[in-house]
């Protein structure tokens, strides 16, 4: 792993102070502490480089209902939004009444991998984000992280929607253990922990982080070697891979091995402000 950020200071130097950045932040355990706190050091950073010109912008594994409050908290406005792990794009639209409209939206068939899921483990709890974004659950979510708009449904009732992701917690599973049972599966996932429980997200083939955001990238006409991402989970490995390529990709310094092996920088963990540090290098 290497250090590139003496690097990218001077290649923006050397383009001067309008070459913008495209900068993509995960939410939890990077913009957002573990208690729900964004430091108000992480918040005048972000606010600092977008006043300069550079796009600043949210990529989460967060439903976009879940994802535009973090939003306002962070006082920006930016082009995009990238939601549900890539599944689910979000643009810029002052006609709206949130301010964003939906764009792109990646979808598929639940019905085979809920069961498989199900036949698994058992006792699991899921949901399933469908394209208009609502949510149906079996069983209640750790709060804020699926939104407002879900209701609660029998399980067969997953099985008949369109899905952008399925999500599935565990609470009687280690992370770890959860995910030796999905790899045994074979299923195609991302996966990340948050909190007090094993968390599994399920997306489209061929969907995460890193397609939606070089897609974001082309429509901005932002080099690659300006794009910077931070994050710290399982679910940002393709995003840190992608940014890592000729820009910047930043794991947090709690992340797992994984996640430290995708990138090509660290910085603090969460805890210790480090989204802020390396965003004051831009």
């Amino acid at each position: 792993m290497t250090d590139s950020r003496g690097a990218a200071r001077g290649t923006l130097a050397a383009e001067g102070t309008d070459a913008r950045w495209l900068v993509a932040l995960d939410i939890d355990g990077t913009t957002m502490q573990e208690d729900g706190t964004i430091s108000a050091t992480v918040i005048s950073e972000i606010q600092r480089l977008t006043l300069e010109g550079h796009e600043v912008m949210l990529a989460t594994g967060r439903s976009s209902a879940a994802t535009l409050p973090v939003l306002a908290r962070l006082g920006i406005t930016p082009s995009f939004l990238v939601c549900s792990n890539g599944a689910i794009t979000l643009m810029r639209d002052e006609r709206e009444p949130s301010g964003y409209r939906r764009g792109r939206i990646e979808s598929f068939d639940p019905s085979g991998v809920l069961t498989t899921m199900r036949s698994h483990i058992g006792n699991a709890r899921f949901a399933v984000e469908d394209e208009q974004g609502h949510y149906r659950f079996t069983e209640i979510f750790p709060d804020d992280t699926i939104g407002d708009d879900s209701e609660q449904v029998p399980f067969e009732d997953l099985l008949v929607h369109l899905a952008t992701r399925v999500v599935v917690i565990s609470p009687d599973h280690e992370m770890e253990e959860f995910l030796a049972v999905v790899d045994r599966m074979g299923l195609h996932r991302v996966s990340y922990a948050i909190g007090w429980t094993a968390w599994l997200d399920i997306a489209p083939d061929g969907v995460n982080k890193a397609t939606a955001m070089e897609r974001v990238r082309e429509d901005l006409d932002i080099p690659r070697h300006r794009v910077m991402a931070v994050g710290d989970g399982r679910n940002d490995i393709d995003m840190l891979l992608w940014a890592s390529e000729q820009g910047r990709g930043v794991a947090m310094g709690q992340a797992p091995d994984e996640v430290l092996e995708a990138a090509n920088e660290t910085t603090a963990p969460v805890h210790g402000d480090g989204l802020a540090q390396v965003l004051a290098t831009l």
